[in-house]
């Protein structure tokens, strides 16, 4: 058996800078973002100080040790059940008043903490100065000041770590008559809930579901249950109220002992670019001048037109295909050979190339374009600014997070509803994630393809986006949800760091490109069989009266066949329509709209059942089916008319 390493958890609210920290002391890379809810899943990896292995383990963000979001239950899960040697509570110092309340929480339930203030060249450039010593007095835990992004402080970090040694912290004390409740019904706990009976007490004074939960088994439940409700009633007002008043008293106070604030050099002009960013007036504007130069220019005419022109219809269809004709049929001599590698459903002439040449350049643009907005702290600002409007759908602004992801990839977008707070919300998302979210690649594809007829461009994009519209306020309806309180940290706003962007980027593009080929080539290889059977023949043949209805020649139903295999995969299918002049204006307009609309690809249909479940996915999938093609029709038949026009 392997030596058991110290265990390290870095924890804290989403957007302060936990990755960074895990990527410098692991040497690992994970996706750093700008914006909360990247870290779904757990990351963990290894550092060594003074010759001694660490565990390093970076977890989801948090608010409070109460879970509201499944990201956060995931964090509270491992801090229940895995003991960790160190905990790093990582905080945005500007921000410090707000944050401490998890610190002081840690400190409750005896973790052995250790406090890092990050973003500390921010906090001092609008004019905060903590006195590091003291508030480290104070709480009794180790304050360390870092800046992760500037690698200011890291090594006294690592220092720290190195020579961390557990002690008994004493906690900061609440009022008289809270101490003594807490007293009491930590005296009745016998039980393990994975925290300690402070904690626990805490959390169950303040009607905590998963701490209510833990304690059921009590031999004195009822009598826990029934002390809390007299509490509550002598103090009179609600026990979640009462110790997030008595706990930011005792932060107020802290504060006043530990922080000086003093005029700041950019407060005026951040607080100028937070209006501008977060207000609808210049915020809109904004947004469309973003949409149209990091979607409709970079990805769309760039990605989708010049970069896909010439690896597909001038290094592959010119040079690289017939290279690998000539070698196939000059030392391959099997006709049925010859057609799986570079038949019209050759696993090389079509998976290979449709990947390669088609599919990859539109989806590295798109996350290039991502990551800029990412890393310069654009994206927590949309969220502020379209929380009003997604309200109505049912959602708050935090679900543009998903909602912008899944223009890159919708199967990672479904799996990060999961920092919705409630479940309604993430049904809501997924079910418009799957129905009008192009991923990248398609929505590259389709701009590309429409952009030389402005009108038919604008025909696609209105009526997209009122399927979403209407689609979210029936789902808000049906399920009676009307969003959930909003709250996100807003980071400042800065200059891209080039070799960041560079790296998420490329990070992105590898796993994507690493999920996608095997997928392609697969596809091929299927469609090659059924050709070869005349299975596809068949299957093309029930499809052509659908492809009739919605005035699509039959030739469509084989993009529409690989859209079910991947969105990707139909939009190079419709690529290769177009391009051969198989579609008209007005047919493509039609077939745009239908492939945006369709199903979701096998991949996300698999997340969809993960997450959501088999019935809910199925139901999705038949609505989603039916919306696609009745919308072809009524868009052929409005397309029609306005053409004739």
């Amino acid at each position: 058996m392997g030596q058991k390493l110290p265990k390290v958890v870095l924890v804290g609210a989403p957007n302060v800078g936990k990755s960074v920290i895990f990527n410098y002391l692991t040497g690992a890379y994970v996706v750093v973002s700008n914006y909360p809810g990247t870290t779904v899943d757990i990351a963990r990896g290894q550092t060594k100080i003074n010759g001694k292995l660490y565990e390093v383990i970076d977890t989801p963000g948090i608010y409070s040790l109460s879970a509201v979001t499944d990201e956060e239950r995931v964090t509270l899960d491992l801090l229940r059940c895995e003991k960790p040697d160190l905990v790093i509570h990582v905080i945005d110092a500007k921000n410090i008043r707000r944050m401490l309340n998890i610190t002081l929480q840690l400190i409750d339930g005896g973790f052995p903490v250790l406090l890092n203030l990050n973003v500390m060249d921010e906090a001092e450039t609008l004019g905060i100065h903590i006195q590091i010593s003291r508030l480290s007095d104070i709480l009794g835990v180790p304050v360390i000041a870092t800046s992760a992004i500037g690698n200011i402080g890291m090594k006294t970090l690592t220092k720290t770590i190195g020579c961390f040694t557990p002690g008994t912290i004493e906690p900061l004390s609440f009022s008289e008559p809270l101490e003594k409740a807490i007293h009491d019904v930590s005296s009745k706990l016998t039980l393990d809930s994975g925290f300690n009976r402070r904690l626990t007490a805490l959390l169950v004074l303040q009607g905590d579901g998963a701490a209510g939960r833990s304690i059921i088994r009590e031999a004195q439940f009822e009598e826990i249950q029934q002390y809390r409700e007299n509490f509550s009633e002598r103090m009179g007002q609600s026990l979640d109220c009462l110790i997030a008043l008595e706990r930011q008293r005792i932060i107020d106070k802290l504060l006043q002992l530990t922080v000086k604030y003093g005029k700041g050099r950019s407060r005026r002009r951040t607080e100028l670019l937070d209006r501008i960013t977060c207000e609808p007036f210049t915020g809109l504007p904004l947004l469309c001048i973003i949409l149209y130069f990091g979607l409709y220019q970079f990805v769309g005419l760039f990605g989708a037109g010049v970069l896909v022109d010439y690896l597909n219809n001038t290094l592959f269809v010119q040079t690289i295909i017939p290279i690998v004709e000539d070698v196939v049929l000059q030392y391959i001599s099997l006709e049925w050979l010859q057609s799986f590698i570079v038949g019209e459903y050759g696993f090389f002439s079509l998976g290979i190339r449709y990947a390669v040449a088609i599919i990859l350049p539109i989806v590295g643009t798109f996350f290039i374009a991502f990551a800029v907005l990412e890393d310069c702290g654009y994206l927590p600002r949309l969220a502020m600014l379209v929380d009003r409007f997604f309200k109505m759908l049912g959602l708050n602004g935090r679900a543009i997070i998903p909602i912008a992801l899944g223009f890159g990839c919708g199967t990672m977008a479904v799996m990060v509803t999961r920092t919705l707070e409630t479940k309604r919300e993430r049904v809501i998302a997924t079910f418009l994630l799957s129905l009008t979210i192009p991923c990248s690649a398609q929505l590259g594809v389709v701009l590309s393809l429409l952009a030389h007829n402005k009108t038919a461009l604008l025909i696609w994009a209105a009526y997209v986006l009122l399927v979403f519209i209407f689609a979210g306020w029936l789902s808000a309806k049906i399920t009676r949800s009307g969003g959930s309180a909003f709250y996100m940290e807003l980071p400042p706003l800065r200059v891209p760091a080039v070799t960041n962007v560079l790296k998420k980027a490329y990070s992105r593009m590898f796993w994507y490109f690493i999920e996608i080929l095997p997928i392609f080539i697969i596809t091929s290889c299927l469609l090659w069989i059924g050709e070869r059977s005349g299975m596809l023949t068949s299957l093309i043949g029930n499809i052509e009266p659908v492809m009739k209805f919605m005035g699509l020649p039959a030739e469509a139903s084989e993009a529409f066949l690989l859209g079910f295999f991947r969105r990707d995969y139909g939009a190079a299918g419709l690529y290769d329509m177009v391009v051969s002049g198989r579609l008209s204006d007005q047919q493509l307009v039609v077939a745009a709209v239908t492939l945006t609309l369709f199903m979701p690809c096998v991949a996300q249909f698999a997340v969809m059942i993960k997450e959501r479940g088999l019935l809910i996915a199925l139901l999705m999938s038949m609505m989603i089916a039916v919306t696609a093609i009745s919308s072809g029709w009524l868009v052929n038949q409005g397309v029609m008319r306005l053409w004739i026009m």
